[in-house]
């Protein structure tokens, strides 16, 4: 199935919205959120003094409690693939008719799960990814602009059309430029490409013995590449594991160009290494970023 692209829609009404954890992104939606609309924002982290924070800077209303996710128009899950489940599976129950949407990097091996308990429990699963972050952590990195101009992907997972409006809605009034409905499955085959392999790349390179070195030597291309190496290890651990199969083919794919480039060097043969770098020159530029 191809990703569709979708314009933006009109403002929604005034929602009771509920993100659970608050880090990076979950911070970020609860600010983008309480600054950019109308919604009463409340919010669930295990870290009681994120809580606090939140509630400092006027990011959340208030902590949620059980009431609160009875009242919850939109549900937005921003924790670890599996600890979406568990929240789930532990609180659906008061989540009857409400909106359940999360913010995972992975989605075959998850959606079917939120899928069938959205079914046990009575509220509508709209798979949600929105494509922005940084290389820092935690609700202390958590930006009320992170998302502007961002795409937001949508995995609809058999919800009716009205919940996936809702979540569409809510990505627009939060900065996003764009929309683009996908499957699972494509999005995690996208997602190995764009996303993975360049935190799998940065990883090793900066493993390389002259990484310490650098300073005085580098500039925009080290910067560039090793960013994303300050990556949070047990997120991406599970991330790179729930994806496993689009994962090592697109790694099996970048191994084997890197071969032959590193081939082509060794045989000392100028001619195809400058066909094969003249190739990936002209494909960065027909896409234009």
């Amino acid at each position: 199935m191809k990703a569709t692209e979708t314009a933006a829609v009109q403002q929604p009404k005034e929602r009771n919205i509920v993100i659970v954890g608050l880090g990076l992104i979950g911070g970020s939606l609860a600010k983008a959120i309480a600054a950019k609309t109308r919604h009463r924002v409340t919010g669930i982290d295990k870290n009681a003094d994120v809580i606090q924070q939140a509630l400092d800077c006027g990011a959340i209303y208030k902590e949620a409690d059980d009431k609160d996710l009875e009242n919850a128009d939109i549900l937005i899950l921003c924790c670890y693939p599996q600890d979406c489940i568990d929240f789930i599976k532990q609180k659906g129950s008061f989540l009857r008719g409400a909106v359940v949407t999360d913010t995972c990097g992975i989605k075959s091996a998850i959606c079917p799960q939120l899928t069938e308990l959205s079914r046990e429990f009575g509220f509508s699963f709209v798979g949600g990814h929105p494509m922005a972050g940084t290389e820092r952590n935690g609700f202390s990195a958590s930006d009320p602009n992170l998302f502007q101009g961002a795409s937001y992907l949508l995995v609809p997972c058999g919800a009716p059309d009205s919940a996936v409006h809702m979540v569409e809605e809510l990505a627009f009034d939060i900065g996003a430029a764009r929309t683009i409905t996908t499957t699972p499955e494509h999005h995690d085959e996208m997602i190995a490409f764009t996303s993975q392999v360049p935190h799998a790349l940065a990883c090793a390179y900066v493993l390389s013995p002259l990484c310490p070195q650098h300073p005085g030597y580098s500039a925009g291309s080290y910067r560039d590449v090793s960013r994303v190496a300050r990556m949070n290890e047990t997120l991406w651990s599970e991330l790179f594991l729930e994806n496993q199969t689009p994962l090592t083919r697109e790694l099996d794919i970048l191994i084997g160009n890197l071969t032959q480039i590193r081939n082509l060097i060794s045989e000392n043969n100028p001619e195809e290494l400058r066909a094969l770098l003249r190739q990936g020159r002209e494909r960065k530029e027909r896409l234009g970023e």
